[in-house]
């Protein structure tokens, strides 16, 4: 998502987010694949953006699909929900996957949360396919933080991270169908967060300034259950 974030926690037992890589693993991805691998025919990409939440929230959502210069608007919304499709680049820029082709990670924001995440999102994204590197796509936004030219993050946002369509990374390719609740940098204290028998997972997501909380919900956005592996 964090959007999606970096690094989180493991703080489940075997439920270790997809974004958690293996530092000492050798990188894959060492850097950009061609733009080709990363897009998606539009028609698919819509349809796949609305499966990150229940149909009764995606299907009157604006929709967004990455072009070659960035994300676009392919669908007008009526609810204020934003959906896309996050590509490798929103993970933690120091993380081994951070140009892998593979990721596609449908994620459907509320208003609250779209107004904060999604400008973050395309600036991000902006700032990669111009030819940015990780590290001066970082100083971009950290630059913009300090001239205070992001929106505020709002009480109330969040997202659904729904679909079992997913592909989060190559060592959790789907994880597990979930919600994440936006606050500013806090201590997951406050929420109960990665205590032993607490549903509740944190991760801080230093770059947007953000503490994430994810719940793992027991059905995919198409209403079939999650099958936990043991």
């Amino acid at each position: 998502m964090k959007n999606v974030v970096a690094p989180l926690l493991l703080l489940i037992a075997s439920w270790q987010a997809p974004w958690a890589s293996a530092q000492d693993a050798k990188n894959p991805y060492p850097s950009m694949a061609p733009l080709e691998q990363y897009l998606m025919e539009p028609g698919a990409e819509i349809a796949l953006a609305r499966t990150a939440a229940p149909e009764s929230i995606s299907a009157d959502a604006e929709v967004m699909v990455l072009g070659r210069h960035g994300y676009e608007t392919a669908v007008k919304g009526k609810n204020g929900f934003v959906c896309w499709v996050e590509r490798s680049w929103f993970k933690g820029p120091d993380e081994a996957e951070f140009w892998n082709p593979k990721m596609r990670a449908p994620i459907c924001f509320n208003p609250a949360g779209a107004r904060f995440n999604v400008p973050l999102g395309i600036k991000r994204t902006e700032l990669i396919l111009a030819g940015r590197s990780p590290a001066q796509m970082s100083e971009a936004i950290e630059a913009a933080f300090n001239k205070k030219e992001w929106p505020t993050l709002e009480p109330g946002a969040m997202s659904y991270m729904m679909s079992k369509e997913q592909y989060l990374g190559d060592d959790g390719v789907h994880w597990h169908p979930h919600l994440m609740f936006f606050s500013p940098l806090t201590d997951p204290g406050a929420w109960g967060a990665d205590l032993q028998g607490s549903p509740v997972l944190s991760a801080k997501d230093t770059l947007d300034r953000v503490t994430v909380f994810m719940i793992p919900v027991r059905k995919w956005s198409d209403g079939t259950a999650d099958v936990v592996q043991h």
